[in-house]
């Protein structure tokens, strides 16, 4: 039992460092090629690989993979649209609640 709340816990900040990571680099795009925003994303987006070498000890590569990307992309989705205020079309987030889906069968098919 606490093995498997470690290792959702590791998954969920590899998720979060990365699409934190992306957010950042969106941010500083487009500017000075060494702005904070940069910088600041390529450290937390390589702090979350750290975190997802942890999962890839525990978990298979065709579960922990799925997962990871597929949380990020739901998650850098959300961001996308709360914090940079991207305008996200409803077929779009169709094709996240697929990615839930999927994660689910995958999660549910292989437990952690």
């Amino acid at each position: 039992m606490l093995t498997h709340l470690f290792f959702s816990l590791l998954i969920l900040i590899s998720v979060g460092l990365n699409t934190l990571g992306q957010t950042l680099l969106k941010l500083g795009s487009g500017q000075n090629p060494m702005n904070i925003y940069l910088l600041a994303g390529i450290f937390s987006y390589g702090l979350s690989t750290v975190f997802y070498i942890l999962v890839l000890g525990k978990l298979n590569l065709s579960v922990a993979y799925p997962l990871v990307i597929g949380l990020t992309i739901t998650c850098t989705t959300i961001a996308g649209a709360v914090f940079l205020h991207e305008k996200v079309e409803s077929v779009h987030w169709l094709g996240v609640g697929l990615i839930l889906s999927g994660i689910s069968a995958i999660a549910l098919a292989k437990p952690i």
